[in-house]
């Protein structure tokens, strides 16, 4: 096989060839113009409403809250992974405001759902029945490889190097740890944020293909 054959294909397409489907779904700009968004091949075309629609048909029982004290710039990349495994929603728990960069426009596929307090996100959990699951390594952490993960859950992260607050610590009906074996003391919120979310994955959801 040749590097070429081997290369990643673009992203994106060019205006769509021959007569315009009748579809709903169809943004006739993009038609017109080409769909150079990053999206899976299904959505190629599709409105951000349809988009937005279609997954809300299929959204996992799986929540990811992040306490957001200190405008925290993982926020937004742990929104994009939340979006590739089409969580529940993803909650941000104290300051309204957060940066949005790192989500790369996936927060307009995410149910996105503020708490001011971490009370409030307990309150809306309590109401959901979804246990509440701490991810930070601590002492009385079970070791996330080896936990069986409810079915219906939130997962919080807490900032970039403090972790989770002790008011978001007292909240959690558990806490769960990543292993780690080299020599620093904690690994980047929004990598762990993708690994706990991907361990959820593995034990509840079907595997897809890359660009289904």
């Amino acid at each position: 096989m040749t590097k070429a054959e081997t290369a990643r294909p673009d992203v994106g397409v060019g205006p769509w060839q021959g007569p315009i489907p009748e579809d709903g779904r169809l943004d006739p700009d993009l038609l017109r113009d080409g769909d150079q968004r990053n999206v899976v091949d299904r959505y190629r075309y599709w409105t951000v409403e349809a988009i937005v629609a279609d997954l809300e048909t299929r959204r996992h029982r799986l929540h990811v809250a992040i306490e957001n004290w200190q405008h925290d710039l993982n926020i937004g990349s742990i929104v994009r992974t939340a979006n590739a495994f089409n969580v529940g929603a993803v909650h941000i728990v104290g300051k309204r405001r957060w940066n949005r960069r790192g989500a790369m426009v996936t927060d307009k596929y995410v149910r996105v759902i503020h708490h001011p307090t971490v009370e409030d996100l307990s309150a809306w959990a309590a109401a959901e029945r979804l246990p509440v699951m701490g991810i930070d390594n601590l002492p009385q952490a079970a070791p996330l490889e080896t936990a069986t993960l409810p079915p219906a859950m939130v997962m919080v992260f807490g900032q970039e190097g403090p972790g989770l607050t002790d008011a978001a610590l007292s909240a959690c009906d558990g806490h769960l740890s990543i292993a780690q074996y080299g020599s620093t003391r904690s690994i980047n919120a929004a990598a762990a944020a993708a690994i706990a979310m991907h361990a959820w994955v593995r034990q509840h959801a079907e595997p897809t293909s890359p660009l289904e």
